[in-house]
């Protein structure tokens, strides 16, 4: 199903890129978001040669940031009426123990993460309500199980989940699908950015079999969107892993979990 208008956040890399590129062709719009726009034009350049067809905007935003979002929000609501897809894949994480987080960064996840794709739907749900149009929250297997060391993050994404399933209950037979995507370890520069200096996470046994492809990410979410479904996992493994994590005791869960994996070396002071 085509749209007049398609939102990318996060678009300047990662798997808000490869929605992005998988997008391009389904809409007449489509609008990228991202704090950096030197990567934003470059990819826009690469998709108006493969779509010569389709209007592309940059608009840099740091989606951290109040005041960004909302002229972000003008500035989509000012452009022409029609279905639309938003599709919220912008994301921080911080790898660490939050007693030596900086505050700083934990305020810039709470927003990116949550408050962010809170507004953005809000802002543009009543639009679609009218015109028709898709919702796509990317989450995380890890909404499923609190993570210690990754605990913020880990929540934030519950919320996202959470939230995409009301809304879509909300919504339901208004012409608005609501999808959340839940996906395992991606091979993306977010790992890197994630991580804080001087601290070694580890990782836990197996983790590398549960690495999805980004690619593998971006065609399992636009199957799901299509067949109408609230919720995807995807891969078989971290549907699987799912599974097993919602059926552990939480007692069993809070053992495996504290015998993690990691290694500290030097931590960093957090922000008062």
């Amino acid at each position: 199903m085509g749209y007049e208008l398609i939102i990318v956040t996060g678009a300047s890399s990662g798997l808000g890129e490869g929605f992005a590129e998988a997008l391009a062709g389904r809409g007449r719009r489509m609008v990228l978001v991202a704090r950096r726009r030197e990567r934003l034009e470059a990819l826009a350049q690469r998709m108006r040669t493969l779509h010569p067809g389709v209007e592309f905007l940059c608009i840099p935003c740091d989606l951290a940031q109040a005041e960004q979002r909302d002229v972000l929000l003008e500035r989509l609501r000012s452009l022409p009426a029609g279905r639309s897809l938003l599709l919220n894949s912008a994301g921080l994480g911080d790898y660490g123990e939050l007693s030596t987080a900086q505050r700083e960064k934990i305020r810039r996840l709470m927003e990116v993460n949550m408050l962010a794709v809170a507004e953005l739907t809000h802002g543009l749900l009543p639009r679609m309500l009218s015109d028709g149009g898709d919702i796509i929250n990317i989450s995380s297997l890890a909404a499923d199980v609190f993570l210690p060391d990754f605990a913020l993050y880990a929540a934030s994404k519950s919320f996202v989940t959470s939230f995409s399933e009301g809304i879509r209950l909300e919504v339901a037979g208004r012409g608005v699908r609501v999808l959340a995507v839940c996906p395992g370890p991606v091979h993306t520069e977010f790992g890197s950015v994630a991580q804080r200096i001087g601290f070694d996470r580890g990782d836990m046994p197996l983790k590398s079999c549960f690495y999805t492809s980004a690619d593998k990410v971006v065609r399992s979410t636009l199957s799901a969107l299509e067949a109408g479904r609230a919720r995807v996992y995807p891969s078989a493994k971290v549907w699987a892993s799912s599974c097993l994590l919602r059926m552990l005791p939480l007692w069993l869960l809070r053992t495996v979990l504290a015998c993690r994996p990691r290694r500290v070396q030097v931590q960093t002071g957090g922000m008062p």
